[in-house]
């Protein structure tokens, strides 16, 4: 039998010209070019498959992305720790993977995780975005009030039903439990939004910021976003914000002995008991997967 070696990748891509991360036929994909750039590197056909922590839509960017690829063992000590500098060669300038390593058969880059970090960028200045920011910050033309923002977030935070603020799927789960919502400001007129949670559902975190920022400006009330979170049914005044304000900042992971027993946690069906807390954790996906979805999870 072919001897098989698992890698860990840590990936960062600007999202703009991208139709998200999934392969999809006859779509630029940021899974595709990188599968077809380890094909090439390492003379493998088919090219492998990528299982990643977080799968984003189109315009959705990625500072912290992390995939594990099972490779055979002799392809990968032919380039002899040379992997990433050769890919850099063969990628697009608009994807990197930055370290490559042998990572434990139990790690799993999807379930194993702990928690995923997202942040979300708007620009408040009524003239509009620095032009060289553009694809990375939303105009939002009225003035944000963070205080108030923040004052909103707090009451959304922990373990709950985001059924309001997620895309259904059938068969799903929408509970997860919302580690960090928080506002500051990056420069005087940028403001950003760090959302943490176990897991996300789909459009979780662009409905989460298009709610704040209606708060932000005064359209709404501090409690109207938990209102809706305990309203349980997708709120048709929630504007979802747009793609390429988002970015996957962090994956975080236990300690290499503990992949197997997270990646077995995160497999089970979470529900809400009656006094409010889950019976287990959410299974540990991107900001938009399900429990349904299999090995990738999508982020929009």
């Amino acid at each position: 039998m072919t001897a098989l070696v698992r890698l860990r990748l840590d990936i960062s891509y600007d999202g703009s010209d991208f139709a998200g991360w999934a392969r999809q036929p006859g779509q630029r994909t940021v899974q595709g070019v990188i599968e077809d750039a380890l094909a090439r590197v390492l003379r493998l056909d088919p090219a492998p498959v990528l299982t990643v922590a977080g799968r984003t839509d189109a315009g959705v960017h990625a500072r912290g992305q992390v995939a594990h690829v099972v490779v055979p063992h002799a392809a990968y000590t032919a380039v002899n720790g040379t992997l990433p500098r050769r890919l850099a060669g063969v990628l697009p300038p608009d994807v990197r993977v930055w370290r490559i390593a042998p990572a434990p058969d139990t790690f799993d880059a999807r379930f194993s995780a702990l928690s995923r970090r997202y942040e979300y960028r708007v620009c408040d200045d009524p003239v509009g975005v620095e032009p060289l920011r553009r694809r990375d910050v939303l105009w939002h033309p009225r003035p944000l009030n963070l205080d108030r923002m923040n004052a909103a977030c707090a009451l959304l935070l922990g373990e709950h039903d985001f059924a309001a603020y997620c895309r259904r799927r059938e068969g799903a789960t929408t509970i997860r439990k919302l580690l960090r919502y928080e506002w500051t400001r990056e420069e005087p007129r940028l403001a950003v939004a760090t959302v943490e949670a176990d897991a996300f559902c789909h459009s979780m975190v662009r409905a989460l910021v298009g709610a704040l920022l209606m708060v932000g400006d005064g359209r709404r009330d501090i409690e109207w976003p938990a209102q809706v979170l305990a309203a349980g049914v997708r709120d048709s005044s929630v504007n979802v914000a747009p793609a390429h304000g988002l970015s996957l900042e962090e994956i975080r992971y236990p300690d290499a002995g503990d992949f197997a027993r997270r990646a077995q946690e995160t497999r089970r069906v979470r529900t809400l008991n009656a006094t409010g807390g889950g019976s287990a954790p959410a299974e540990a996906a991107g900001e938009g997967a399900d429990a349904s979805e299999s090995s990738s999870a999508r982020v929009s």
